[in-house]
């Protein structure tokens, strides 16, 4: 149980579209962090995304390589004390299930692909705990090999805005520098394309306005040690006169290959053109003159967000809370068939290899079923599920939100077993017993009464849910009964069997 989880050393890996990073820390006074071992491997697994869209063999295998240095060193770790995240290049590539089952079992643990709103909550998680930052509203700005995320916040909370934009160091290397050659005309280009992308955001950043910019991760900080060294600017930071003399310079040299700056390692030179570019082009779209640079980045911001799931203050929670309030979901209801499908599973968790975090997305599930009630009454389990897998969920993982959209999907009517399907396959057969589960629930409550259901007697084996009622309840409960008999029908599909007394 959670309680009885007392974190001590914890473990974050981020799978980004350059490079792999490990993190391991200890938890110290009043939930502080200290580092006790980090890894680095430039892997560019964006670079080995081909014209279909899929990662090349040659890319996994570095990957996997990775990962299984990485697995060694978390082998004497807990499962609950490690998260692992892939970021943009997994939400593109088309054949990142089948590299994803591959790259859990090399590094010993699951891998889940977050959303880019999420990559950017976790980055200022991570940016705000470096910094310790006050109440200041401050722009944070985090350019990785695929994407770049924007957030803009007050003091230690999660972002009041953000944004994840298609733009990263990787892909405009390869579009806009494919042969390593630089000039005047094709870094203005990729700088234009920058300001294009942020186009339609620029408005609303400046509208909140900041006090302060910050950036993170690779590109930044590589930027911040080669003006530092240059004599251009202080350490840690950047001025826009900085950048605009890092180009000219980059201009001067011609080509990747004559690139010579300190602080600039030889594994990063061949995508700096393109992270400088989108640097640029950032200054200029929203008027940076001086940028702050940070330690901390999405890794670190995994840790804290690992502390409070451990210690009661999982965000999820509060996503699912917010969830329910927007959508009038039945309080009292959906907590009666949260209780009801809890002790359920109960029942069937030893059997059946349910665990705590199934159990989390039980209660959730019941907790969200009605949500689509919210759009109209009919089909409203399917309007639910949309909302669930297409919306922004802070804390949740992309496959989080596949499972908790098909237990909203499949709570009712007909069980969408082809749905199954979108979900990796380890979570399938689990995300159906859930699911069985709710839908016993939601039957049981269907009249909504507050009265106390009889004391029932539930037992799942195999493919087969046995349930027991005390004598003669049945018989009162008529329309009970034929919803049961109902049900059996539809879980027959999915080749289980429903057995009543």
């Amino acid at each position: 149980m959670l309680s009885q989880r007392h974190p001590d050393t914890l473990a974050a890996i981020d799978l980004g579209s350059n490079s792999f990073h490990m993190i391991i820390a200890r938890v110290v006074r009043e939930g502080q962090l200290q580092v006790l071992d980090r890894l680095r491997e430039m892997v560019q697994l964006a670079a080995g995304l081909d014209e279909a869209g899929c990662l090349s063999e040659t890319a996994q295998e570095r990957a996997l390589n990775c990962l299984a240095r990485f697995g060694q060193r978390l082998r004497h770790l807990p499962p609950w004390a490690i998260r692992a995240v892939g970021t943009n290049t997994l939400r593109q590539a088309n054949n990142a299930d089948e590299f994803l089952k591959r790259a859990s079992a090399a590094l010993g643990h699951p891998i889940e692909v977050i959303a880019g709103d999420e990559e950017a909550r976790l980055i200022y998680l991570g940016v705000s705990h470096a910094l310790d930052f006050d109440n200041a509203r401050r722009l944070v700005v985090d350019i990785g090999g695929g994407s770049t995320e924007f957030i803009i916040g007050e003091g230690a909370e999660e972002g009041r805005y953000r944004q994840s934009i298609e733009m990263g160091c990787v892909r405009y290397s390869r579009c806009f520098f494919p042969q390593g050659e630089l000039n005047k005309a094709a870094m203005r280009q990729a700088e234009i394309a920058a300001r294009t992308m942020l186009q339609d955001f620029e408005q609303s950043f400046r509208h909140l306005g900041w006090e302060e910019a910050i950036g993170a991760s690779g590109t930044i900080r590589t930027v911040a040690r080669v003006v530092a060294a240059q004599g251009w600017c202080g350490s840690g930071t950047i001025t826009a006169t900085s950048l605009k003399a890092l180009v000219n310079r980059m201009i001067e040299a011609g080509h990747i290959k004559r690139l010579k700056f300190e602080g600039l390692s030889a594994e990063r030179g061949p995508v700096f053109p393109g992270g400088v570019a989108v640097l640029k082009g950032i200054f200029e779209s929203l008027g940076i003159e001086r940028m702050m640079v940070s330690d901390g980045a999405l890794r670190e911001g995994l840790l804290y967000d690992l502390i409070g799931r451990i210690c009661h203050e999982d965000v999820r929670d509060r996503t699912v809370a917010d969830l329910a309030q927007r959508y009038h979901v039945d309080q009292f209801h959906a907590c009666r068939v949260k209780n009801t499908a809890l002790a359920l599973l109960e029942a069937a968790a030893s059997l059946w290899e349910l665990e705590e975090e199934h159990a989390l997305s039980l209660a959730w599930g019941a907790i969200l079923h009605e949500a689509g009630l919210a759009l109209s009454h009919s089909q409203y389990h399917k309007h639910g599920a949309y909302l669930l897998a297409y919306g922004d969920l802070p804390g949740f993982s992309q496959q989080e939100q596949q499972v908790l959209a098909f237990l909203v999907r499949g709570h009712r009517r007909k069980l969408p077993i082809a749905k199954l399907d979108l979900l990796p396959e380890d979570l399938r057969q689990p995300t159906l017993r859930l699911c069985l589960l709710l839908r016993l629930a939601v039957l049981l409550n269907r009249n909504r009464s507050p009265v106390v259901l009889p004391p029932l007697t539930f037992k799942a084996e195999k493919n087969t849910l046995k349930l027991r009622f005390p004598d003669g309840w049945l018989l009162q409960h008529p329309l009970t009964e034929a919803d049961l008999v109902q049900e059996a029908t539809y879980i027959k599909a999915a080749g289980y069997r429903l057995k009543i007394k």
